[in-house]
């Protein structure tokens, strides 16, 4: 095993690898006493959000009906400029405790080009914007997207450029790729998201033997006795923290696995996908996305936490006695806003469980994963019942060893693009870039 190489890695028998974070113990002091790498992680959320439950000021407004043709919703009118994120919506409850590291960012649109669906261009197009006249070989704007972007920047270290996950199982595929995938290298070619756990960490930790996925840590246990010996205390602590999470996430992964095989079993008529315990699942993606930005497997991950649109349902674990579908909901508010406001929130535990875990990891110079990642949360659609494209749901955490100033509520003015958000946060990387897609500016009081 390398010393000096940035990316660590426990080898074991039968070709089993397994990436480990940086160590000072065990680099170079010119790569220790630099600066943990820089990071960025997109949440993305299908359906867009219950206004009345998110957005402060609109709890007493009147619930929409449901408006198949997009819309542009005029919401409450905020006053333009930053305060404190201090009094959060009870969608936003779960952030209590990370408040002070993220951001609430209202008010930003995107366009709708008219001749596509209104929840396959939300999601397709969101890290995308491109103007209306610059893509002509699609009826999408849709072009590379902002974590590839990015990657071009901050990526061309690591094994993998860019990790994308998605968390829809589902085999039935009622609709196109434009309803399910966020990350495009360019026009009309889409990124593969990986949708497996299994397959997820069979890539990340480069195991060739399918039947050796069950325990890697064990496969690699003398590796790691002999490099515990040369570790500091500090790390010798860090190092039993990452290597019991890893098994942690070995024993989830094998849950859920038996999970299904039983449901299987079942002859269930309804698909084995629909009765896994979705926050579980999502965790256990977000898990896998944190090991590959803590260890240097890759600095750029999106994670879709479902498609747009499909009617195939869920088991939202602890809010319903059956799998519900999301978005036929989203076309009933009046009967079923309590469950959508449920799962709004339920969607938020996920992403503050996330957060919360990229907070715990500390790097080689004090600072957390989170300080060195900057992680989206966010919605192509500002409200899931009247399809509208503006006023998206926005969340920014961490970032603050990147410059980006937090524990804001800073709402733009009108018309302010969703793609002057994503060029703050390429300047934020120290990326020389003006404009993105159809950006106007940044956005003043992101950055200190």
């Amino acid at each position: 095993m390398s010393r000096s190489t940035r990316r660590q890695f426990l080898r074991g028998a039968a070709g089993t690898t397994m990436a480990i974070p940086l160590l000072e113990s065990i680099a170079h002091t010119s790569v220790t006493s630099s600066r943990p790498q820089q990071r960025m992680a997109i949440y993305y959320v299908p359906m867009g959000v219950v206004r009345k439950g998110f957005f402060p000021g609109e709890e007493e407004t009147v619930l929409p009906r449901f408006q198949g043709a997009i819309t542009k919703a005029i919401g409450i009118q905020r006053p333009v400029g930053n305060n404190p994120f201090e009094s959060l919506t009870p969608s936003q409850t779960p952030l209590e405790s990370l408040k002070h590291k993220i951001s609430f960012i209202s008010g930003l649109d995107r366009t709708y080009k008219q001749g596509t669906d209104v929840h396959a261009q939300c999601g397709s197009c969101f890290l995308s914007s491109a103007t209306m006249e610059s893509v002509t070989e699609s009826a999408y704007p849709l072009d590379r997207t902002f974590d590839h972007i990015v990657a071009d920047a901050i990526g061309t270290q690591t094994p993998f450029s860019t990790l994308t996950l998605s968390c829809n199982s589902h085999k039935n595929n009622k609709e196109s790729i434009y309803f399910d995938n966020i990350s495009w290298y360019g026009t009309n070619h889409v990124t593969p998201s990986i949708r497996d756990v299994r397959q997820a960490y069979q890539r990340l930790f480069g195991t060739r033997k399918k039947g050796d996925l069950r325990d890697i840590t064990s496969l690699v246990l003398e590796d790691a006795k002999e490099l515990q010996r040369s570790l500091n205390t500090t790390d010798r602590h860090k190092f039993e923290e990452y290597f019991d999470g890893i098994r942690s996430l070995e024993l989830q992964i094998e849950r859920l696995e038996a999970m299904r095989s039983e449901i299987e079993k079942a002859d269930i008529a309804m698909p084995p996908e629909a009765l896994l315990p979705r926050g579980e699942y999502i965790r256990t993606m977000g898990d896998i996305m944190v090991t590959a930005l803590q260890t240097g497997l890759t600095n750029v991950a999106t994670l879709m936490i479902g498609p747009e649109r499909w009617d195939t349902p869920y088991r939202f674990e602890s809010l319903f006695d059956k799998p519900m579908s999301h978005h036929q909901m989203t076309h009933s508010p009046h009967k079923f806003v309590e469950q959508l406001l449920q799962i709004d929130k339920f969607y938020m535990e996920q992403y503050a469980y996330i957060t919360q875990k990229m907070d715990s990891i500390v790097e080689t110079d004090g600072s957390t994963l989170l300080d060195n990642t900057i992680f989206t949360y966010g919605s192509g659609l500002g409200d899931g019942t009247t399809h509208q494209f503006n006023d998206l749901p926005i969340l920014v955490a961490g970032g603050g060893r990147l410059g980006l100033a937090q524990g804001r509520h800073i709402h733009v003015a009108d018309e302010t693009p969703l793609a002057n958000l994503f060029v703050t946060q390429a300047q934020a990387f120290g990326m020389e870039i003006e404009s993105f897609a159809d950006s106007t500016s940044t956005i003043s009081g992101m950055l200190s």
